[in-house]
């Protein structure tokens, strides 16, 4: 029943991002040109609902679906892991036209082409696991 639950909401989110047009590749392109605030206001208000949703979880001692209570530990500052991460972030998604969540929208709408970015996505998360424990903090 739980993964019948887990399914419905990634399809409302899929077609939210669908119809919301934050898949679109033109309405990236207006955020990269800083021509629109179409993109600026998604992501802000989905950083708005995120913040409140953590603090929420850990105000509630929340727990997860085995029953386990969910830490959510403080990451380490580092400038290097942030600016590094961002820029290879921010490259992905100018040149492909989508961020992650995006990818998966965007194969459901017909463009197959997200296949290849879908591959690369799941390659470079492997490797950031391989060479994680190599890389400095």
């Amino acid at each position: 029943m739980r993964s019948l639950v887990y399914i419905l909401l990634g399809l409302v989110f899929g077609v939210v991002m669908y119809k919301s047009e934050t898949a679109s590749w033109f309405r990236i392109y207006e955020m990269f040109r800083f021509e629109s605030f179409h993109m600026y206001g998604f992501i802000g208000s989905a950083l708005v609902v995120g913040l409140i949703g953590i603090w929420l979880m850990k105000k509630s001692e929340a727990k997860d679906v085995e029953g386990k209570k969910i830490e959510i530990p403080n990451k380490d500052k580092s400038i290097a892991r942030y600016l590094i991460g961002g820029i290879f972030f921010g490259l992905g998604w100018a040149l492909v036209g989508a961020c992650p969540g995006p990818i998966f929208v965007l194969l459901g709408s017909g463009y197959f082409s997200m296949i290849i970015v879908i591959i690369g996505a799941l390659l470079g998360t492997y490797l950031y696991g391989f060479f994680r424990k190599n890389l400095p903090h």
